[in-house]
């Protein structure tokens, strides 16, 4: 569906968890939370016209606060919706990281040669696009910047539901660019890991070049609102989680979704520790714990091991 160029009186997000609890698992030296956003502050980086939500200010310096508290200390930045195409706020967010982040940039074809080289310079690793009915992106778009993304050594973040997923499945699998399918292609647990897109999802995991991120999963769980004595988090997520992981442990990542700025229906917003502990819960042992926190996004973003 189209697009319109300005949205009159967005939805407001709600504000992220001012207090993120120590995960219950020691987090290992150089853990990594493969996808963050940061918003604003607007009167410093003002939000896109056509932004589909209003999202509370959330500026790196909060982040890093929460990274001191759970003991993350990396991060790959993603550029959120809210901010368009200009992407000053996560490199603003990369430059005060001191070298502990990375950047997703939100790039068309108006992005000019100069500007993606400047974008690179600044941490940017790779573009991320969506093929989704309700928010920007097409196939045609992912085509028209799979050249330009090649020749910087970018990776592609895919962003779909399972329904574009499978509509696009010829697309998808012609890719040869590494691509990281974002938020397990929002498959639902309750649709179990028969769903032809989930099983699309293992297919393309058997190639070297698809990696899959496990993040959002407090929005897709039916069981959002966790209980204080819920001992797993989220828990119907965990056979999705585990499947990937089984099928491919040395291309998975792990990301937060924080400030998890576009929950609305939910009236919730996640831990950042009980989505650690989700984590842990879903992984079979110490040694896949340290992949997906430390060397598979230290390979696949090229931070120094």
């Amino acid at each position: 569906m189209p697009i319109p160029k300005q949205r009159r009186n967005p939805r407001v997000a709600l504000p992220f968890d001012p207090n993120p609890r120590v995960p219950k698992q020691a987090l290992p030296t150089n853990a990594c939370d493969t996808h963050i956003h940061v918003f604003g502050p607007p009167h410093i980086f003002p939000y896109a016209q056509d932004r589909r939500y209003e999202p509370p200010a959330a500026p790196v310096e909060y982040y890093f606060q929460v990274q001191k508290i759970t003991g993350l200390t990396r991060a790959v930045v993603v550029q959120p919706t809210a901010h368009g195409t200009d992407n000053s706020a996560i490199l603003d967010a990369i430059a005060k990281s001191g070298g502990r982040m990375k950047g997703i940039a939100n790039i068309d074809e108006k992005t000019s040669d100069d500007e993606l080289a400047r974008l690179k310079k600044g941490g940017i690793v790779g573009a991320r696009f969506s093929l989704m009915e309700d928010r920007a992106g097409s196939q045609g778009a992912i085509e028209h910047a799979l050249p330009r993304m090649q020749a910087l050594g970018w990776s592609l973040d895919l962003h779909v539901d399972p329904k574009n997923f499978l509509a696009h499945e010829a697309f998808v699998r012609s890719l040869t660019i590494t691509t990281v399918v974002d938020h397990m292609a929002r498959c639902e647990p309750a649709d179990g890991i028969e769903h032809p897109a989930f099983l699309l999802l293992l297919d393309l995991l058997q190639r070297e070049n698809f990696w899959v991120k496990i993040a959002s999963v407090s929005k897709i769980s039916a069981r959002n609102k966790v209980a204080e004595l819920d001992p797993i988090p989220y828990a119907d997520m965990l056979p999705l989680a585990q499947a990937v992981i089984a099928t491919a442990p040395n291309r998975v990542i792990w990301g937060s979704d924080w400030p998890h700025g576009n929950t609305f229906e939910l009236g919730t917003v996640p831990n950042e520790g009980d989505l650690l502990d989700f984590l842990a819960a879903a992984v079979p042992d110490q040694a896949t714990w340290r992949k997906i926190l430390v060397d598979n996004p230290s390979r696949l973003f090229g931070f120094d091991t």
